[in-house]
């Protein structure tokens, strides 16, 4: 597969969990992107906005709205160096309103991913991966953007057998 990246967004403290909110110390999508790791050898590399999200769970799903409605990109507090020497992107995030969080755009928008095989991963309590696939081809035209894996949040730290095969099958 060549050098691999995990580049990840993922939420800790309250979260959407069957049904109910529940304090998580980590997210449910960076629990699956260090099993990717795991499985991969790839590096990890979280994206983590300069603003952070409000605590509370309903607050933070309305600020999440308002930034889809308005297409905002959230500032992030860094990137990676240099991503020349990677080939493979796996790029996991929450679904939020159905599609990725604006901060995985403003990382997509950039860093220059051409010729870069993207595969999405993402975590959710029911939506799957909601129209992310195809933003993110329009986000990325010159790379290409394999077939993503929807995690039922709740599960993901049961998901390894789904994680491996779905790593596997891509590469």
């Amino acid at each position: 597969m060549g050098k691999t990246l995990i580049a990840y967004f993922s939420r800790r403290g309250e979260n959407y969990w069957n049904g109910s909110i529940k304090n998580l110390a980590r997210g449910n999508t960076e629990v699956v992107a260090e099993m990717i790791a795991e499985l991969t050898g790839g590096e990890l590399f979280e994206l983590r906005t300069v603003k952070a999200y409000p605590e509370d769970y309903t607050e933070c799903t309305r600020e999440a709205r308002a930034e889809l409605r308005g297409q905002a990109r959230p500032e992030l507090e860094e990137y990676p160096a240099d991503l020349g020497d990677y080939d493979t992107v796996f790029l996991g995030y929450p679904n939020w309103w159905g599609t990725a969080p604006m901060a995985v755009f403003t990382f997509l928008e950039h860093c220059d991913l051409a010729g870069k095989r993207i595969l999405p991963f993402c975590t959710n309590e029911g939506s799957g991966m909601g129209s992310s696939e195809r933003d993110l081809k329009r986000a990325c035209p010159e790379a290409e953007i394999g077939a993503g894996l929807s995690i039922h949040g709740a599960k993901a730290a049961a998901s390894r057998g789904r994680v491996e095969a779905w790593v596997r099958h891509a590469g």
